[in-house]
């Protein structure tokens, strides 16, 4: 894959963690002021986030090892991904679902950030 592409997945897998940290967020605050939520803030968007999140992690943080050779770098971004499978055991609209789905998320943007970083030193 030309490192423009392998770029080009790492900046998406980035800005999908941004929309779930956007998610997380206004879900909360939601929740906090109504009883009663759309569609969009169900658990099962979880469950659809971390569909999206896993191949294109795989993909993408795999590709960048195989040009850098850290592969701290895939293991941080397992560890977002461990953390945010973990967050579909929390009760829906806690505050911790909220912590524990920034914390898994947050991790998986940093190793996404981290892979760019290392294969621009490639």
């Amino acid at each position: 894959m030309p490192p423009r592409a392998a770029s080009l997945l790492d900046r998406l897998a980035i800005g999908l963690s941004g929309l779930c940290l956007l998610h997380c967020m206004a879900g909360f605050v939601l929740l906090s002021l109504f009883a009663l939520t759309g569609d969009w803030l169900d658990h099962r968007v979880h469950v659809v986030g971390l569909v999206l999140a896993m191949p294109l992690a795989a993909v993408a943080l795999w590709r960048g090892w195989r040009r850098h050779g850290q592969l701290a770098i895939g293991v941080l971004g397992l560890a977002g991904l461990l953390v945010m499978t973990a967050s579909l055991a929390v009760a829906h609209g806690d505050l911790a679902e909220m912590l524990v789905s920034m914390a898994g998320v947050s991790l998986l943007a940093l190793a996404h950030w981290r892979n760019l970083q290392a294969l621009r030193g490639v």
